[in-house]
Formats: structure tokens, sequence, C-alpha cells
């Protein structure tokens, strides 16, 4: 275990070494995975939190306790890597259980008064109409994006705008609809107004 921690503590960029520790700790049956998860969390070095929110994401399906740590403590993780993880935790999670399953969740965690909880979902999500049930139902995906636009975050409104723009490739009649319904006097609301339409 030690040198599957320190190994990861040596690589700076990606996701992927990250992943391959966290499924190699999975597959060993005799450990606590989720006390080590919790363990993890603590850490000094982002590397370890990160494989932490991944462990806690693949227990979240099974267990709520790993799904409320995610909202709660990783939410608030001052490490971008930290919340990039988050996001992909919170997906997972999400397409396990089915995206129309956990819509209760997913509009839970957009009410968060937290922003990076709101970013998890934004961001994890994307590209939204790629996920089954909101391939189908692209409006419900543009308006729960939408709702946060004038949010006081800038972290959060370059998420909304970026997933907007992923949707209007397809979706380019629906996302206007839905953009030509906005207070530009708003200098939030106009910020995601321009990322949405690509400017």
């Amino acid at each position: 275990m030690k040198k599957l921690i320190d190994d990861i503590k040596k690589i700076e960029h990606g996701f992927k070494h990250i992943v391959e520790a966290g499924n190699i700790i999975l597959a060993d049956k005799t450990q606590k995975h989720f006390d080590l998860a919790t363990k993890f969390l603590s850490d000094d070095t982002y590397q370890v939190r990160m494989l932490a929110t991944y462990l806690l994401g693949q227990l979240s399906t099974d267990n709520s306790e790993a799904l409320e740590l995610l909202e709660t403590k990783i939410a608030k993780d001052k490490d971008w890597r930290v919340q990039e993880m988050l996001a992909k935790a919170f997906d997972h999670y999400c397409k396990t259980i089915g995206y129309k399953k956990v819509l209760p969740t997913i509009k839970k965690w957009l009410a968060d008064e937290n922003p990076k909880v709101k970013r998890a979902v934004i961001e994890g999500l994307r590209i939204w109409t790629n996920r089954p049930y909101f391939k189908d139902n692209p409006t419900i995906a543009i308006q729960l994006i939408s709702e946060h636009k004038s949010d006081d975050s800038e972290y959060l409104r370059k998420a909304i705008g970026n997933a907007l723009r992923d949707i209007s490739k397809k979706d380019t009649d629906k996302v206007l609809a839905e953009l030509s319904t906005w207070d530009l006097t708003n200098e939030e609301t106009e910020f995601v107004y321009k990322l949405a339409k690509g400017k």
C-alpha cells in the first residue's frame, strides 16, 4: 500500500494513475475500503485526496455515507484537481444508478449552497445530452443547468456556459430558446451567455 501511495504522489498530471491505484485497492477484498478512503481524505497531497475521492465515488452507489462525504467534505477541498475527480465520481454514481432515477439527487446537489457541489454536477454530467435520459430530454438538461446562470461563483458559471455550449452543438434551437429568455443586464448572466454562444 505504501509503495502504491508513494507512486501516485510522484505523478502530477492526469487521472489514469489515480484510477488504476483505486482499482487495485478495490480489488483487494481484505481492505476496508471506506475506512481507507476516509483516512486518505486528510492527506496533505492532492493526489491522495483524489484517490480518496475516486474510492468514495466507486463506493457511493452502495454506501450513502460515501456519497455524503463527496457532497460535504470533498466539495470543500481547495485543490481544483480534487474537484475534477469529484465531478467524475458524481457522474459514476449517476451512471451506475441511472440518470433518471437519481434526478432527485442531481436536483439536491444543484440546490446546495456550495458552488463546488453544483459544479460537480454540471461538469460531471458533460456532455449532458450524451447521457441516457437527458439525451431524450435535452430541455430538462438545459433548464437544470441554466438555473444557476447568475451565481456569484465564476468557477460555476464557466462550467454552466461550457455545458450549454456543448449541448448547443446538437440542440441549437433549444439552447437558443433558453438563452433568449435571459436578462443580459445582469453581468453574471451575460458572462454565461457569451460562453454558451461561444463568443
